[in-house]
């Protein structure tokens, strides 16, 4: 089986899917240690195998929860009544840029129009609390990016994701959930989800029945950013979700614009702080696609995605020394990996072992840039 990273598309079988289902759906396991799992144990069905063992060697009292068959059956079945399909990173459907970024989700979860994840996208997001000028001008932004093929991203919100989402439903839209399908949030814009599904679609990484949580925004704008080639800022307080996006934006590799507002009002403090550390400005359609056309005349770069096997190697079984080593250069304070291999002195294939067994013991985080930090 072909596993995320390798040349040319992909189909999971069915019971393959089910596999890569539990697997994501098991505790302590995000989309870089999914990654990473497939790549030491050839499969998610083998990963699965090897969980208790793995959790063990990193210090766990007991291995995390791993999701059952029949739980992962019920989640297939169910999304399936909705229309709802799973599709895997690798496989033809999956949104080509966002199989770029290092934490892209190993299965989204889509429903409508999957032709929408096979065109170019644009994200528009901003202020909840949104000027009548700011809705304005963001719907008449979508507007003008839909007509020029471009498909809009956005994130649902009140505001202006909503009004780029309303002003682009016959060009295609795409919402991205921070909860499951069955979870739309706000709940006022359960109708507009519901009318983006002919030409777009909703998409979620989140299991049904997932209601959202504040946490759960940030990792949801994260896809907003993967999806697209760049983001839009149309209105942002100092501290808001939407510069989070412009930052993960930026982490991405993604172009960033900012729309400029009135230094007197507060929602224009973010995009005009944006504006000032050189994104550009925008005040019309235009300004967005002289950037972007070259960029999108260009193939895309998969190079940020890990490769099929180890590039150094099979991995070998970490000796007790080296683990000691590399847990003893771990703290709260977080490391990069290429610090963890350089001063520990063992092979970075040992390095990746040692942290995939910690963190499936739940003793490391990972942070911004993939650095490394203990719980």
């Amino acid at each position: 089986m072909n596993v995320p990273g390798a040349a040319g598309a992909m189909r999971l079988t069915d019971a393959q899917r089910l596999d890569w289902l539990r697997l994501i759906r098991s505790e302590n396991i995000g989309p870089r240690t999914f990654r990473t799992l497939l790549n030491h144990c050839g499969g998610a069905g083998a990963a699965l195998a090897a969980l208790p063992d793995l959790a063990r060697l990193g210090g766990a009292e007991r291995p995390g929860r791993i999701c059952t068959l029949e739980e992962a059956e019920r989640e297939m079945q169910a999304a399936r009544r909705k229309g709802i399909a799973f599709v895997a990173l690798g496989e033809p459907d999956y949104p080509a840029r966002l199989r770029m970024i290092d934490d892209a989700p190993p299965l989204l979860a889509v429903h409508g129009n999957m032709e929408a994840l096979t065109r170019p996208m644009i994200a528009i997001v901003g202020s909840r609390n949104a000027s009548g000028a700011g809705a304005k001008f963001a719907g008449r932004l979508a507007q003008d990016l839909g007509g020029a093929g471009l498909v809009i991203v956005s994130g649902l919100a009140r505001g202006i994701d909503a009004a780029a989402h309303q002003a682009s439903l016959e060009t295609g839209t795409i919402a991205v959930l921070a909860g499951g399908h069955d979870h739309i949030y706000p709940p006022e814009n359960i109708g507009l989800a519901e009318r983006m599904l002919a030409k777009g679609a909703t998409v979620s990484e989140m299991p049904l029945g997932w209601e959202p949580r504040a946490r759960d925004f940030p990792r949801r704008n994260r896809l907003i950013s993967g999806l697209s080639v760049g983001v839009v800022i149309v209105e942002a307080a100092r501290r808001s979700g939407s510069l989070i996006t412009a930052r993960m934006a930026g982490e991405q590799g993604r172009e960033v614009f900012a729309v400029p507002g009135s230094p007197l009002d507060p929602r224009a403090e973010g995009t005009n702080g944006l504006l000032k550390n050189g994104v550009t400005l925008v005040t019309e359609a235009e300004d967005v696609l002289s950037v972007i056309r070259p960029i999108l005349g260009r193939p895309l770069d998969m190079s940020a995605e890990e490769p099929a096997r180890d590039a150094t190697g099979p991995a070998s079984e970490p000796s007790p020394d080296e683990r000691r080593r590399i847990v003893d250069l771990l703290g709260p304070t977080p490391v990069d990996i290429d610090d963890l291999v350089r001063l520990s002195g063992a092979s970075p294939s040992v390095v990746r072992v040692v942290l995939l067994e910690l963190e499936l013991a739940g003793r490391i985080e990972r942070q911004a840039g993939g650095r490394i930090a203990l719980r």
